[in-house]
């Protein structure tokens, strides 16, 4: 190569090198079970994302849920995730029983979303009918320290029981706890989620169930704002022909102090752009909506999710 062009070529070389180079972007959702509503909803958003934010890959991890997310979050192991909002005030404050050894200060904000429905569900054969009925009977609670089986213990204590009070206890995810039940080895189980969840679908068209009502009183004892008193409408679920007296806990969705406002900016605002691609992954986001998204919020937000609330723009 003569001397000029490889002048040239060192130039043109040094140019491309000198060139800032874009780190690729990354979008970890942390969701929950696969039988659980977090999940369909976190596959949702990778969608969203995907198609909104192109220049970030979106990825959906499935978890125990809650109290998993949180610390993962505070890890820097995801950039969103959700939670239950009982298991967001104790992870602020630090709730080492809870499964929170310091608090969690780095996490911040995005956006209320639906409110959990604790769904105590059991076989018709087992006999129960009430929580007081729920003594010497074999149930589950969920994962350990998921936001379920934390929902578990404040029900469940609030009725006057302790774990100490069943047959049998076991921490499984939705999917198996009723693949228990089907099979006789389960009597009932409280799952935390929005209405119409597919794990009490399934077990509803498999055996006969009795979905078990929470008193007002009860969930006045629970002594936690977060809990409110609801109804889980008649028809819900195959062979529930009346409402349901229960409890309601709002979820959201969070993020951590270390994901630029620019980003979360967009995550919040695809999401409320694209509402419909929730909904046709569940119908429990049909409960989402902008005017509600920092009703409740028990931790500051997140700057890029107040840029969006403020502008409706990024």
């Amino acid at each position: 190569m003569n001397k000029p062009y490889r002048v040239l070529a060192a130039l043109a070389t040094g140019a491309l090198l000198a060139l800032p180079v874009q780190a690729q972007q990354f979008i970890n959702v942390l969701s929950g079970g696969t039988s659980g509503i977090y999940y369909p909803l976190g596959v949702s958003l990778t969608q969203i994302y995907g198609k909104a934010i192109p220049e970030a890959k979106a990825t959906v991890q499935a978890t125990k849920a809650s109290a998993e997310n949180l610390n993962l979050l505070q890890a820097g192991r995801g950039e969103i995730a959700w939670t239950l909002g009982d298991a967001l005030s104790l992870a602020w404050k630090g709730d080492a029983d809870a499964g929170f050894k310091a608090p969690l200060n780095k996490l911040r904000g995005v956006s209320a979303t639906y409110s959990n429905y604790i769904q105590i569900v059991a076989s018709a054969d087992s006999g129960i009918k009430s929580m007081a009925d729920l003594k010497g009977k074999r149930i589950s609670v969920g994962a350990p320290k998921s936001g379920t089986e934390l929902n578990a213990r404040a029900i469940l204590k609030a009725a006057g029981l302790g774990y100490g009070d069943f047959a049998k206890v076991e921490y499984l995810p939705f999917g198996e706890s009723v693949e228990l039940i089907k099979n006789r080895q389960l009597d009932v189980t409280l799952q935390s989620a929005g209405l119409g969840v597919a794990s009490i679908r399934d077990l509803a068209t498999s055996v006969s169930i009795v979905v078990v009502p929470i008193p007002a009183d009860v969930v006045a004892k629970v002594g936690d704002a977060a809990y409110q008193s609801a109804i889980i409408p008649a028809n819900t679920y195959q062979g529930q022909a009346a409402d349901v007296p229960t409890a309601v806990i709002p979820n959201f969705l969070v993020t951590h102090e270390g994901v630029s406002a620019d980003l979360v900016c967009k995550m919040a605002k695809s999401m409320y752009d694209n509402l419909d691609m929730m909904v046709a992954a569940h119908a429990a986001a049909k409960a989402i909506k902008r005017e509600n998204a920092t009703k409740g919020m028990p931790l500051p937000l997140h700057p890029g999710a107040e840029k969006y609330y403020k502008n409706g723009a990024c």
